[in-house]
């Protein structure tokens, strides 16, 4: 009992120095204690709102080799493997500069912004040029990634049949020059955000960009072999459909981060709704697209729901911060039925699309851009059309262009027979399902 005492006391001896000294340490805490634990909590989101997206590219690369052919598989791997890096490099060297160019950096109005190349970083990169709430790293970084989007969609689009060498330096260009150059329009603060043009994690800025590249892409090339037949369509079925389904949950879990991230901050009340907005989208994507795919070819295609559900997401991102959540399920369910009809369209139209990287990045992107201006009061219609019309005017000429050209001096397409025999034999030396590489057509 005595040792009891004599430990109770020495308890309250402890409080009665202790309870003074935690005071004093409460006074000596700086105010700005606050405000550096926000900057920081806001950094360390938008940092994983970049692994997330950068995790994207690995769902693109699956979903393109699960919906094309066994003997291209290592080309495609290859194809957007290298997007990444050249996406990241261009946009450190040229692109975050063109992009963002801030006030002083601008030529001809706010139509052309030309800053600093390279990258300039402020204040030892504690603050970011354009938002004070992340560093300056964490922002070239997150945007660094859309730019490597715009270019891996088009990837997809031209499978099967294109030149390595010559698809590599028409991403470089695309994503250093005119990704960039069209960004700065409403991200950079230029003439379209002036007119309170709205496009909040990029169907625009990002998708559309990709989809006019790929569908310029596709009319340069022309369909792949045995694609059209007398007239008629014929099936060319991709060879993975694991690998797809795959893929496509890990864009669907990248997506967070992308429309997440764009929130640009750590705000629970307006990430968790993005995230709300996004997700329910992309649910109501699936459900769209089973329905019309189970109407009009009389049977469920995973391929057609997988897509839909993509369409889903890249239809939400434009205004996942903008439109209520009942109007969200209703622009996921247009964009899910929408891409079916889509992709059936274009291959009538001898569009051959192998991933449908046009239907789900352009058409759908189109859509939920102006999908903004139907159902959110603060935007206008028609300035979300003359967005439209301005992104695709300039993006879908400057693609063909490059495209063009590169066709008439070192030439696109892969011969024939090395489209017979597949890329990964014909462009790398290489299997990658080793032995199985005798079926030659398939």
């Amino acid at each position: 009992m005595h040792q009891i005492k004599k430990f109770a006391m020495l308890l309250l001896a402890l409080c009665a120095i202790g309870l003074p000294m935690a005071a004093m340490a409460e006074e000596a805490v700086p105010e700005t204690t606050a405000a550096d634990a926000m900057f920081t909590v806001n950094n360390t989101w938008m940092m994983v709102a970049t692994f997330l997206v950068f995790i994207m590219h690995l769902g693109f690369a699956t979903v393109e080799t699960g919906l094309t052919r066994a003997k291209n598989t290592v080309n495609i791997l290859f194809k957007n493997t290298m997007i990444v890096a050249i996406g990241l490099l261009t946009y450190a060297l040229i692109g975050f500069a063109l992009m963002y160019p801030g006030d002083t950096g601008w030529i001809l109005g706010k139509f052309l912004g030309c800053g600093t190349l390279g990258l300039s970083c402020p204040e030892g990169g504690l603050t970011s040029a354009y938002n004070p709430g992340y560093t300056y790293w964490t922002d070239f970084l997150f945007q660094g990634m859309f730019a490597a989007t715009a270019a891996t969609i088009v990837s997809g689009a031209v499978a099967e049949r294109v030149k390595l060498g010559p698809f590599l330096i028409f991403s470089t260009l695309y994503v250093a020059l005119v990704y960039p150059f069209v960004g700065s329009w409403v991200w950079g603060g230029g003439w379209l955000a002036e007119k309170n043009f709205h496009d909040f994690a990029g169907s625009t800025l990002v998708h559309s960009v990709g989809g006019w590249g790929a569908l310029a892409g596709i009319i340069a090339l022309g369909p792949r072999l045995g694609k059209y037949v007398n007239g008629k369509v014929k099936a060319i079925m991709g060879h993975n459909m694991p690998l797809l389904t795959i893929g496509v949950f890990l864009l669907w879990l990248g997506w967070f981060g992308f429309n997440g991230g764009s929130v640009l901050s750590a705000d629970p009340g307006a990430v968790s709704f993005v995230l709300v907005t996004t997700s329910l989208a992309a649910a109501a994507g699936i459900v769209g697209s089973m329905a019309a795919s189970w109407i009009i070819q009389k049977e469920p295609d995973l391929t057609m729901v997988l897509n839909g559900c993509l369409a889903g997401l890249v239809g939400i991102t434009a205004g996942a911060d903008a439109v209520s959540v009942t109007a969200s399920i209703i622009i996921g369910l247009v964009c899910g039925a929408v891409a079916v009809v889509s992709v059936m369209t274009l291959d009538r139209l001898k569009i051959d699309d192998p991933v449908g990287a046009t239907t789900v990045h352009l058409v759908c992107g189109i859509l939920g851009t102006l999908f903004v201006g139907v159902f959110s009061p603060d935007y206008s219609l028609g300035v979300q059309a003359l967005g439209v019309l301005a992104y695709g005017a300039v993006c879908f000429p400057a693609a063909l262009l490059i495209f063009f050209i590169l066709k008439v001096t070192v030439g696109i397409r892969v011969s024939k027979e090395e489209e017979l025999k597949g890329l990964d034999l014909g462009e790398h030396g290489m299997e990658a399902y080793h032995g199985f590489q005798f079926f030659t057509n398939v």
